[in-house]
C-alpha cells in the first residue's frame, strides 16, 4: 500500500519521469501551469494534496484544487459519496445549490461530476462553487476537486472542464486501463 501512495502522489504533481514508472492503480492528473503545491499529507488511509495559485496559499486563497485518495476504500461508489457531501454542505450552507455534470464509467471505472455552491462559506466568510469528480477504483475511492470563491466565467468554466475530464485512473495490472500519462 505504501508504494501505491508513493507512485499515487508522483502522478499527482505529474512529476513522474521515464524513472519513476507508475505501478498498479494509479490517479492522473496534472499540476496547473501557474498552480503550486500548498499542502500536502500522506497517511495510512488517506492521501491529499492541496493546490492554488502560485501568489496564493491554503490559507487564502481564490481557487483550489483538491486532490484526495481514500487508500483502500473501494465499496463507495461516486452516487453515494456525493449524497454524503450533498448532505454535509447543505447542513453546513444555507442556500446550497447542486448539480449533476457527467456520470458514466471513465477507463472503466464508476465516475461522477457534479457542482456545489454555498452562497456564503461560514468557515472562510465568502462564497464557494466547487466542482468535484469521484472515481471508485478497485483499490481505492479518488477525489478531485476545483474550488473558487466566485462565479468563475464562461471560459473558466470551460476550461476547469476539460481540466477534470483529463483526471483518471487507470491500473498498469489491467490491460484494458493503461497507465499512459499524458494521454
Amino acid at each position: 500500500m505504501k508504494r501505491f501512495a508513493l507512485c499515487a502522489i508522483a502522478a499527482v504533481l505529474a512529476a513522474v519521469s521515464p524513472a519513476h514508472a507508475l505501478e498498479n492503480e494509479n490517479l492522473l492528473v496534472s499540476l496547473p501551469t501557474g498552480y503550486k503545491v500548498g499542502y500536502q499529507k500522506s497517511g495510512a488511509q488517506q492521501v491529499i494534496s492541496e493546490m492554488v495559485p502560485a501568489g496564493e496559499t491554503v490559507e487564502n486563497w481564490s481557487e483550489m484544487i483538491t486532490v484526495q485518495i481514500f487508500l483502500g476504500m473501494r465499496n463507495v461508489t461516486p452516487t453515494q459519496y456525493r449524497e454524503r457531501m450533498q448532505g454535509l454542505w447543505a447542513n453546513a450552507c444555507a442556500g446550497s445549490e447542486f448539480a449533476g455534470v457527467k456520470e458514466g464509467p471513465e477507463n472503466g471505472y464508476p465516475t461522477l461530476t457534479w457542482m456545489q455552491k454555498c452562497p456564503l462559506n461560514q468557515g472562510s466568510g465568502k462564497a464557494e462553487m466547487t466542482w468535484i469528480k469521484a472515481v471508485q477504483g478497485r483499490d481505492s475511492f479518488y477525489l478531485v476537486q476545483k474550488a473558487y470563491t466566485f462565479e468563475p466565467s464562461v471560459e473558466e468554466s470551460k476550461a476547469w472542464g476539460e481540466f477534470l475530464d483529463s483526471v483518471r485512473v487507470c491500473d498498469t495490472r489491467l490491460p484494458d486501463r493503461p497507465c499512459k500519462l499524458g494521454g
